[in-house]
């Protein structure tokens, strides 16, 4: 089963840290990233730019609004993701609970659905 696994942060700090601890953040991401794709468990990966660069799109009546950053304003932004395959949600938790980011933000886990039903 295909799992998402989204990255929440507090922008704020993790840009504030000390230089060699965000080096350290990027080298723990790095080497999950390799034992992830050796386990078979990764189907895609990525960081996200700053929740700034974010613009929201909503249609209403037919009109197309977009606004410049994200759609709610949270402690927390979403920074990445990891799209992983696992067996049941248990153990799409323990593959999220080993992401690094972890460790200063939170991860939600969230099945795909592989075929939309109306």
């Amino acid at each position: 089963m295909k799992y998402l696994c989204l990255i929440y942060d507090d922008e704020t700090t993790l840009y504030a840290l000390p230089k060699h601890e965000m080096e350290r953040l990027i080298k723990d991401h790095l080497a999950f990233d390799r034992d992830l794709a050796e386990s078979g468990h990764l189907l895609g990966t990525n960081a996200l730019e700053r929740v700034a660069a974010a613009t929201t799109v909503r249609v209403r009546q037919g009109k197309v609004w977009a606004t410049d950053g994200p759609f709610a304003e949270t402690k927390e932004q979403l920074g990445g993701y990891y799209l992983i395959d696992a067996r049941d949600l248990n153990e799409a938790i323990q593959v999220a609970a080993r992401i690094p980011s972890a460790r200063r933000g939170s991860v939600e886990v969230r099945p795909v659905r592989e075929h939309f039903e109306a």
